[in-house]
């Protein structure tokens, strides 16, 4: 399996002297082989590549960490680790797809990539996560194409879709303190 994290214990300071909080700043970690873990497939096209597993893990195992991120502003090839900090993966992880019926998570706050607990992942399958669980609001709303029965239609992030459905899955602690405040009124977005 992959090391252990290194997080600094103190903050680095932010542009303006301040230190940052533990969750707005980017760990340090021993860069995996990404290689031993996924196959990108490069197809024609716009947004057409994808991801294939090379691995077979049980629901919840940890497939990688994210180990060389940057922080980038909203693209839609960052992921928002945060409530204020969107990164570049800056590896093959980017080729991660989305699907409303994901074979992995994104734990921004633990800074690792696990197999969904819905299933076990098989060697060939595509490497797939659920956008939303990341996103409050998509720099680049799109139409799914998952193909799945329970297909969300457009993706635009967490922000527009119902309480109801975002229950049905996996969502990191930024995105739940951010449907908390949506739904008290309070962040007025």
């Amino acid at each position: 399996m992959s090391p252990p994290s290194a997080v600094s214990a103190t903050p680095p300071p932010a542009s303006n002297g301040k230190s940052q909080d533990a969750s707005s700043t980017i760990p340090a970690w021993v860069q995996p082989d990404l290689t031993r873990l996924l196959r990108v497939q490069r197809n024609p096209g716009s947004f057409a590549s994808r991801s294939l597993s090379l691995v077979s893990l049980p629901a919840g195992a940890i497939f990688a960490r994210i180990t060389s991120p940057t922080p980038a502003a909203v693209a839609y090839s960052s992921v928002q680790a945060s409530r204020d900090l969107h990164i570049e993966l800056n590896c093959d992880l980017v080729y991660i797809n989305h699907s409303c019926r994901p074979s992995l998570v994104f734990d921004m706050q633990r800074w690792e990539v696990r197999v969904s607990s819905e299933r076990d992942l098989q060697e060939g399958d595509e490497l797939t996560f659920f956008y939303p669980s990341t996103e409050w609001h998509m720099a680049q709303p799109f139409d799914c194409a998952c193909k799945e029965q329970a297909c969300r239609g457009q993706i635009t992030g967490a922000k527009d879709m119902s309480e109801s459905v975002l229950a049905e899955y996996w969502l990191n602690a930024h995105i739940e303190e951010l449907l908390v405040e949506k739904a008290r009124g309070s962040n007025g977005q």
